[in-house]
């Protein structure tokens, strides 16, 4: 097992820097992002064991980046960080799936201490689950909980937008999905960027799930969508 990996979300930037001199000092990987778009992006990007999240952020809250991660991860563990004693932001973050908070100015002692028993706490779920959590279709198995894709005995290793878009099709086999529904699906109702996005994806999907198998999985149905289903 590698090192926990621990994303540091905050603007207050020698806040950063001690978060991220302490914890590497532990044994941990740590990142770093100043803004909220940074932050949830950075999350998106790379597979993270755990999240310290300040809530007032640039650009995007935490509150805001917790309830984006939520949508498509219920499992790694988040700790906000909140200036504020006020207990509307505590309550809305642990109503939304945070799972712990630390007031400011805080102790390092105490944060530590939070930070080891959360990452127990997200071990713990992960090991238990590991067993659980399939869905199949045909010969191509995906883990939610420990995001393991396989198709037939091969590993096929996918990037945390490509897992989320395939754990969508797969929960939705033999529908034919419109691109509008794998946007407000996979990338979420706010988003204003390019819907060629998904047509980009899916072509990333086809190369690592398709390419080297007779049986293809995701068929194209023209001037619909797309469709996941075993062509047996």
């Amino acid at each position: 097992m590698g090192k926990p990996a621990i994303l540091i979300v905050e603007d207050e930037e020698k806040i950063a820097r001690v978060l991220e001199l302490e914890l590497s000092f532990e044994g941990y990987v740590v990142g770093k992002a100043f803004n909220g778009h940074d932050g949830l992006m950075l999350f998106r990007e790379q597979t993270w064991n755990l999240v310290i999240l300040d809530i007032m952020l640039p650009e995007m809250s935490g509150v805001e980046i917790l309830r984006r991660i939520r949508s498509s991860d219920k499992q790694t563990p988040v700790i906000l960080l909140t200036a504020k004693s006020s207990v509307e932001d505590k309550v809305s973050g642990l109503d939304l799936g945070a799972n712990d908070y630390v007031t400011k100015p805080f102790q390092m002692e105490e944060l530590l201490a939070r930070v080891r028993a959360a990452l127990r706490s997200g071990k713990q779920l992960s090991n238990d689950a590991v067993s659980e959590g399939w869905i199949q279709v045909g010969d191509l198995r995906l883990n939610e909980l420990s995001r393991e894709v396989k198709r037939g005995e091969e590993t096929i290793h996918l990037t945390q937008r490509e897992f989320d878009l395939l754990t969508f099709l797969m929960k939705h086999p033999r529908q034919v999905l419109n691109r509008e529904q794998l946007l407000n699906g996979v990338w979420g109702y706010d988003y204003l960027g390019d819907t060629n996005i998904v047509d980009v994806y899916i072509r990333y999907l086809r190369n690592k799930v398709d390419k080297k198998h007779h049986q293809p999985l995701i068929h194209t149905v023209r001037g619909v969508g797309y469709v996941l289903k075993d062509s047996q």
